[in-house]
């Protein structure tokens, strides 16, 4: 049996999460931190990163595989001198139901007007206000990955319509699904727009006051909703807080955003109709994202092929 490769982790977590997870991973692994500045990283062969140090590839010249801390990946890709290796992305069912449970968190606060009853409580307005049912709304999911699609799973079992829409066709049972020539048609019958994209040159500011001009009008709720908890690169802030000031949007919820963390002066903080949530929909479990990376480097090891291997073409 070969011996195992040693690993580096570089990852921007609560340094108390990292140590309480790595104290029962990677065993019989040599187990280094780049955090370490005496540390040799020289015989490195996998790293666990995120947004790790600009010079983690100097330091580790061996590496053969890099893992993402998160489902993202596009960090890693804007790296310079990132090495022809693969890059493998961080999927778990532990990453996945966090998601879609923000989501239909989201999708349900602005449903029963969860924004509007907060400002009468703070007011102490005792006013009943019109929620719709469910049913009477089309969600529309922009990106259907792994994320996207337990995402439109978990609405239906709400009680929405759900429709989906990604650059090349995908096929979901009972959901009407567009790619990039129907992008028109599918946001003509969106109500709550939820976006999950990765961040791609294409996707790059993809969410923009041309795109939510073409959200349906005039719905169950009145006014369009944006959920966003995709990547922050791919919203035009500017766009998204005029849309919500002059009723183009009837609200939004947004977990991701250009800059992070999210200006102090920014209009969004004290917009009644927006929920704010600092990059947490989905926040990686430490631990599920090592025994993730384990397998894998085990299944590598014994010549078996990585999965969830990202395309650098695509950007994902």
């Amino acid at each position: 049996m070969s011996e195992k490769k040693t690993v580096v982790i570089d990852l921007k977590f609560a340094r108390r999460e990292v140590d309480e997870a790595l104290s029962n991973a990677f065993a019989g692994r040599n187990v280094l931190r780049a955090a370490d500045a005496a540390a040799d990283l020289s015989d490195a062969r996998y790293a666990v990163i995120w947004k790790p140090d600009p010079t983690l590839f100097e330091r580790a010249p061996k590496l053969e595989v890099l893992f993402s801390g998160g489902a993202g990946v596009d960090y890693i890709l804007a790296m310079p001198n990132l090495p022809d290796i693969p890059i493998v992305r961080f999927v778990d069912e532990s990453l996945t139901t966090r998601m879609s449970e923000w989501v239909v968190l989201q999708a349900l606060s602005h449903l029963r007007q969860v924004p509007a009853y907060a400002k009468q409580q703070r007011e102490r307005v005792w006013r009943e206000l019109s929620q719709p049912e469910a049913k009477d709304l089309t969600v529309g999911v922009m990106g259907l990955g792994v994320l996207g699609q337990d995402s439109v799973a978990k609405l239906k079992i709400m009680g929405f319509n759900v429709i989906g829409w990604s650059r090349s066709k995908k096929l979901i049972d009972g959901v009407e699904t567009f790619d990039e020539s129907g992008l028109d048609e599918f946001l003509a019958k969106t109500d709550i727009l939820v976006g999950l994209l990765p961040l791609t040159p294409q996707t790059r500011g993809i969410f923009n006051a041309d795109l939510f001009g073409k959200l349906r009008q005039g719905g169950a709720l009145g006014k369009p909703v944006f959920i966003n908890a995709g990547r922050g690169g791919s919203q035009v802030e500017v766009d998204v807080i005029a849309a919500l000031k002059i009723g183009v949007l009837g609200g939004a919820s947004l977990d991701v955003f250009e800059q992070e963390p999210l200006a102090e002066t920014s209009p969004l903080w004290s917009m009644e109709n927006v929920i704010i949530t600092p990059h947490a929909a989905s926040a990686s479990d430490v631990r599920a994202l090592f025994r993730n990376a384990e397998a894998q480097m085990n299944d590598y090891e014994a010549g078996q092929p990585l999965r969830h291997v990202v395309d650098r073409t695509t950007g994902y």
